[in-house]
Order: C-alpha cells, then structure tokens, then sequence
C-alpha cells in the first residue's frame, strides 16, 4: 500500500548543484571479471551499492552517497555496463539478468558476501535481478522509479497511458534512434529531463557532466542496447530460463519509492505488485518529485532509504 512521504527533510532538500562531488565522496576503479569498473563511493561500514538508470549517470547518486556515508554506511555506485569508453557488454549483452549478474560480482569484488541495494530506472532492474539471482547475498531492496519487470512489461502490453510515457522505448529500436539522440549535443536528454521531472532543472555543471558521459566514444550505441534487447524475446533456452528467474518473486524485504509527478512511468504501475515481493513491499510516493526524484529530494530519499536499511 502506498503511503505518503511523511519522512522529514534530512539536511534540506535544496538541489545539490555543485557540479563536483560533495567532501568525502571518492573515485577510483575496481576490478571485476577482468573489466575495471568506474566506481563513486563515500564512507565505510556496511555496503550499500546505488545503481543508476538512463539517461543518467553514476555521478548523480554523490549527493546521496554523501548522505548514507555520514549516516554509517559504505555507499558505492558504479558505472553500468556500457556507460564508459572500455565498459561495452564482453557478451553483447544488456539484459538484466547480466547487469544483475554484474551487481553480485561487483559485491565479491568489493570484499562482501552481502549487500543492501538502492537502484533507480534501469538501475532498479539490476537490482531486481541480481536479488533474484542470488537473494541469500542481499540484504534490503530499495527501487526507485522502476517497477517489478512483470509489472512493467504488463502495462506496456494493456496500458494506453504508460504506452504513450514509455514512446522512447519504442523509437530506441529503430536506425533512426542513435543519430537522433546524438543531434544538437544530446537535445533528446535535456528533453526527456524536462518531461520526466517537470520543473526541475539540471544545473548546468552536473549536465555536461552527464554528457560527457554519455556522449564519450562508443557510449550511445551501448547504452540503447539496454532498450533493444529489453523489448527482444530471448534468444535461446539458457536466456529464457534467466528471463524468467529475474523476473520472479523477489524474496528480500523491499521499499519502493516513486516521484507523484513522475511522466516517465506513472506511479500507478506500481500498485498492486505486492503478490510479487514475498518478504514484503513497502511503497512510498513522494510528492513533489518526478522521474529524478534522488536528485530532486535528495534529502528526503536519502531518509527513506536510511529508514529502511536501518531498521
């Protein structure tokens, strides 16, 4: 059941806007199955690993990370497949059974055998999966912005209002996509930010930052990969028996929050998928946020998440 943000603001959720990461937040690469993995991170303490969506980075997550960090926590997020000059998919492949895989490695890597995962858009997807995967490594769940696979896929197929949102999706797996998200340095972005979050502006500094990110060689093609071969049937039985795990019950206590003026997936689609979370689902609408909502309220995501994990 949907309950609303009652959380009080922690710090103030004033835009961070710095165009820098705040004091504390670190960057190095770690490796994992032989890829050096561009990684964000602050503090020390348990793990909790923040996973990114699209068109985003995982430089948004700083000031978040910033926030668990000072509240005890191991904050790390890394870049996703793809979303760096030398990190294309090995196997060709952006479907979420991999990108979950690449969580659960990415934990190994870091020297744990568990951790709390916070994933928004596509990050939540990972994160889904990689729970899925492997549920005994992972602690809590925190999604954003991206509901249950089977939720998703299900109002794509029946829902008239989330089939006219998710447009994008559609027009990612024509020839025409690349060169038109490309066009007049990544106009496509810079509009799918302003519908996605009505009224909240990137500040110019953290936006051409996400554009140097996604507009480095070799990034785009990568990164429609994930849109292309999310609406792509499997390919084989190995893939399918994977499709269907990662799109299973999730058995690790979950929170799922979502922006009340989110344009990109209506926060309705996320109702009624308790079914889906055996552990239980706690589900949180936040007001006056939309897609972007970590950046938007960072403070009083920062809060939620901290609520739940500590707990």
């Amino acid at each position: 059941m949907a309950q609303p943000d009652t959380q009080p603001p922690v710090g103030g959720d004033a835009p961070t806007g710095s165009g820098r990461d705040p004091d504390g937040v670190r960057r190095r690469t770690v490796p994992v199955g032989g890829t050096q993995v561009p990684v964000l991170e602050a503090g020390s303490g348990p793990l909790v690993v923040l996973l990114h969506g699209f068109p985003d980075h995982a430089a948004s997550w700083a000031g978040v990370l910033d926030r668990l960090a000072r509240a005890g926590h191991w904050a790390v997020a890394p870049a996703q497949r793809g979303y760096w000059p030398d990190g294309a998919a090995h196997d060709g492949s952006y479907r979420f059974a991999s990108t979950g895989q690449d969580v659960l490695a990415l934990v190994e890597a870091l020297g744990r055998d568990r951790a709390d995962l916070v994933g928004h858009d596509l990050g939540a997807a990972a994160a889904y999966a990689a729970a899925a995967l492997d549920p005994g490594r992972i602690r809590r769940l925190v999604t954003m912005s991206g509901p249950h696979g089977r939720q998703l896929m299900n109002a794509l197929i029946t829902d008239g209002d989330q089939q006219r949102r998710s447009w994008y999706m559609f027009f990612f797996q024509t020839a025409l996509a690349e060169s038109a998200v490309a066009r007049d340095d990544l106009a496509l972005v810079d509009r799918l930010w302003r519908e996605w979050s009505p009224g909240y502006e990137l500040p110019d500094a953290e936006r051409a930052a996400l554009k140097e990110t996604l507009g480095a060689p070799g990034v785009l093609t990568e990164v429609l990969g994930y849109y292309r071969q999310m609406l792509a049937p499997p390919a084989d039985e190995t893939e399918r028996a994977l499709h269907a795990r990662v799109n299973g019950p999730i058995t690790v206590p979950t929170l799922y929050l979502h922006g009340a003026d989110d344009a990109c997936i209506s926060p309705a689609v996320g109702e009624g998928m308790d079914d889906l979370f055996t552990q239980g689902l706690e589900r949180v609408v936040v007001p006056d946020a939309g897609h972007f909502l970590h950046l938007e309220r960072p403070a009083t995501v920062a809060g939620h998440v901290l609520r739940f994990l500590d707990s």
